[in-house]
């Protein structure tokens, strides 16, 4: 004999918030207890003092090239600093934090170094895990690794990876070699932070097998960091099929259809970040056509006619056409707000226009949520705990700006973001209304039971 419905549907939602809280669980374990040593072996952390020029010259990479006159910087990092992404150590600001705050394009790190005490049967390098935005590396004035694409006019920037690069054999019957770094930030990147520009973490120099343990430890440290990005959007498909199952079982079947696409949306916005990060299949302009132009503007527009949908509104009748206007706006002027697009407009008036039209949600959603909870009989409180989390999450930036709450927090030493925090808590709240529901519903469709 097949369980009754109620059953079914009970302890489908069960075992999905079963499996959500486990993927939490297990996501924390694995931030905790992965191997995550530091390296084996001496390598020489290359913190300076470096010359530095912004400009772009080709002869600026030749090891006899006279930088006397050049500045120079230090890139040693105060003790405890690391990266406010994923925790790597070592941070330091960039070029808009040294004198240089409206500067992007090209600019040069050069420095001489001695091989005295490093063995010189294998010799490697471990690249800059943090720059902005791209780079190339000459040694000896000879290409020997790159970080972006170099190609074309304009350089195609991709998420910055741990690399390492094996010197050339030459440089075995050298006693001292000249490291240049050429590296390129685009205006889009300018203005993002204070401290952007440049090289923000010292690449270290050693025998092969050392160099390599910190380039695996780096490269588990920036998986650590994204991972939660990839739990994430399987818990957010979950709750999504926990929504079609009981609604679906409703006498009549209830719609819920905007609510699944916002979570489907914010799904594929999540895993793309880990994505882009990991596996450089997008550059930074596909980036931001994918998730800045396209993403983020449907997934505020998505959950606004979710929350119109879950309180089941039908007037003012202008609502969903104001949010369909709205979000058309916030993409066109992200489209125009981003420098690349084109230097004979105004990119930072377009993304000023973004920023107010994003604002523009807020009073929307509020006034759903309102309209909403006045007309339930029975008021639900906990759905407005579960608007006030995803809210966190889809207004981040906002939310950082009252400076309430840390925006990102590093526990175990790696980056958890605030807005991630408040989705897991999300999904959780929503479990527990679901089940409440589910309960209800039965009752209503099943008195005998």
């Amino acid at each position: 004999m097949t369980l009754p419905q109620k059953t079914k549907i009970s302890v489908a939602l069960y075992v999905m918030a079963i499996i959500t809280l486990s993927l939490m669980l297990l996501t924390m374990m694995f931030l905790k207890f992965s191997i995550n040593g530091a390296a084996v072996g001496k390598t020489i952390t290359l913190n300076g003092p470096w010359k530095f020029k912004t400009g772009d010259n080709q002869q600026w990479a030749q090891s006899d090239f006279n930088d006397s006159n050049w500045e120079s910087i230090n890139l040693t990092a105060p003790a405890g600093a690391h990266d406010g992404d994923v925790g790597l150590s070592g941070y330091v600001p960039g070029w808009a934090a040294r004198g240089y705050p409206t500067y992007s394009g090209y600019a040069w790190y050069r420095m001489k170094i001695s091989l005295d005490s490093v063995k010189k049967n294998s010799i490697a390098l471990a690249g800059p895990p943090a720059v902005d935005d791209a780079y190339q590396l000459f040694i000896n004035g000879v290409l020997s690794g790159s970080a972006g694409d170099f190609s074309g006019k304009v350089p195609i920037t991709y998420s910055i990876q741990p690399r390492m690069f094996l010197l050339p054999e030459s440089t075995k019957k050298e006693n001292y070699i000249t490291i240049a770094f050429r590296v390129w930030m685009s205006a889009a990147t300018s203005g993002q932070a204070p401290d952007v520009g440049g090289i923000h973490i010292a690449p270290e120099l050693g025998e092969k097998s050392s160099v390599e343990s910190k380039y695996r430890f780096q490269w588990e440290q920036t998986i650590k960091g994204y991972i939660v990005e990839i739990v994430e959007p399987v818990i957010f498909i979950l709750l999504a099929i926990s929504l079609f199952l009981l609604f679906r079982s409703q006498q009549p079947p209830r719609s819920c259809k905007w609510f699944i696409l916002a979570l489907v949306l914010l799904a594929f916005v999540r895993a793309n970040q880990a994505i882009y990060c990991w596996f450089q299949i997008e550059s930074a302009h596909q980036y931001d056509i994918v998730t800045t132009i396209l993403l983020r503007p449907l997934i505020l527009g998505c959950w606004l006619m979710a929350w119109w949908e879950w309180y089941e509104l039908r007037q003012p009748k202008w609502i969903p056409s104001i949010i369909v206007i709205l979000t058309l706006i916030y993409m066109g002027t992200q489209l125009l707000g981003l420098p690349w697009v084109s230097s004979s407009m105004n990119s930072t008036f377009f993304q000023k226009m973004a920023d107010n039209t994003r604002l523009l949600f807020v009073p929307l959603m509020l006034f759903i949520i309102y309209r909403g909870f006045l007309q339930q009989e029975r008021k639900e409180w906990l759905v407005l705990l579960a608007i006030l989390l995803v809210s966190v999450g889809l207004f981040a930036q906002e939310f950082a700006q009252l400076h309430i709450i840390p925006g990102i927090w590093f526990p175990y030493g790696v980056g958890v973001s605030t807005t991630q925090y408040a989705y897991a808590a999300f999904t959780l709240v929503m479990y527990i209304i679901l089940i409440q529901k589910s309960r209800k519903v039965f009752v209503a469709v099943y008195p005998e039971r």
